[in-house]
């Protein structure tokens, strides 16, 4: 190493006496200012900083290499476990951009002083969306925190992605299966929804008010689609009591939550909140999608909008989506923030039947 160090200081040497320019570590070297122990000491420096990183290199090409043969192990010997630990991986890495995306995001409605309502359309779905996974996602963390535990991530996800796993951590094929699954569920809460809202029209003061509302319940029921403006000619009821927000029956608003896959199992005044909450932002969501325009998304944006809004958009082709959706923006564009009640109905009284029941615009 010394022997080295003095061949690099004669070389240097010999480069400066030739009028040759050197570069800055050189300069540095042979400032004028600089002792001889010192030149030494940074010779040393210098020559031990090359040698680290060509261990680093080399190690991690090593590392590499490994990893591409324990990859391909994994995939010959075990290919069932090679595809659950592959997507493992990817949602691991797709989970840390998201978040990564919406502290992002966070901080730039901090600095600016912009509010949820002022986003664009894309960028409210992705913190609304990543806010639901990150709640399901915190005791998957969890777990795999301790070494060797990201074993044990396996088996859950083999046995229960369902119920342990984000749609991050979903194959394609699984993300079909389980959104079925889910919307079947919120499917058995329409029917008592209706029940619930025909039970209350009776205490409606208003004769021609409660007639048209009976006459909507009545007509969703019997398997049709009710038109729009059927819709919008009872939205003064689901300001006031006994329909608006803020009065419905704790039965009633448990049926709702579980349309919207919010859990019923809360006391009412909690349950009342977050239903307040999340039909607020609902309606915030369709005022931006209002203002990009339904032909601005994508398919996959398309079928995401219509499930989150009470339909099974998996089973439907994409114009029936796309028409499902201008239904629907068409009823919520009209509402006031008062109005968030008939907003929730409308899952039922748009979805209960569609695209089955005879259809009016």
């Amino acid at each position: 190493m010394a022997l080295s160090c003095s061949r690099l200081c004669s070389h240097s040497s010999l480069m400066r006496l030739g009028g040759i320019r050197t570069n800055p570590f050189y300069n540095v070297l042979y400032h004028p200012v600089v002792s001889p122990q010192s030149r030494v000491s940074l010779c040393r420096l210098y020559s031990s900083s090359n040698v680290r990183q060509g261990i680093g290199r080399h190690i991690s090409t090593r590392l590499q290499r490994a990893n591409a043969k324990y990859n391909g192990f994994l995939q010959k010997r075990f290919p069932r476990f090679y595809q659950l630990y592959r997507t493992f991986l990817e949602g691991f890495k797709l989970l840390f951009r998201d978040v990564s995306y919406a502290c992002t995001l966070k901080s730039e409605m901090t600095r600016n002083g912009l509010k949820f309502e002022d986003l664009p359309y894309r960028q409210m779905e992705k913190l609304r969306q990543l806010r639901r996974d990150l709640i399901k996602a915190v005791p998957l963390v969890m777990i795999s925190i301790p070494p060797f535990a990201n074993y044990l991530v396996f088996v859950l996800m083999y046995f229960f992605p369902r119920q342990f796993l984000i749609p991050h951590f979903w194959t394609p094929k699984q993300q079909v299966e389980f959104r079925g699954f889910y919307h079947s569920l919120r499917a058995q809460h329409l029917r008592p929804v209706l029940t619930g809202l025909q039970d209350t029209s009776g205490k409606v003061r208003d004769g021609k008010l409660k007639c048209c509302l009976k006459d909507l319940c009545t007509k969703v029921q019997s398997g049709a689609n009710p038109k729009v403006s059927e819709i919008l000619a009872v939205r003064g009821l689901f300001s006031v009591p006994p329909l608006g927000i803020k009065s419905l029956k704790v039965d009633q608003m448990r049926h709702i939550s579980q349309l919207l896959f919010l859990t019923p199992r809360l006391p009412g005044f909690l349950i009342k909140r977050r239903l307040n909450s999340h039909a607020l932002e609902l309606l915030q969501m369709d005022r931006a999608l209002t203002r990009l325009g339904l032909h601005q998304l994508s398919d996959s944006e398309l079928r995401q909008a219509c499930y989150v809004r009470g339909l099974n958009s998996d089973s439907l082709g994409i114009d029936q989506c796309r028409e499902w959706l201008y239904l629907w923006l068409q009823v919520s564009s009209s509402l006031k923030e008062s109005e968030l009640s008939l907003l929730l109905h409308s899952i039922v009284f748009l979805s209960a039947n569609y695209p089955k029941g005879q259809r009016h615009h």
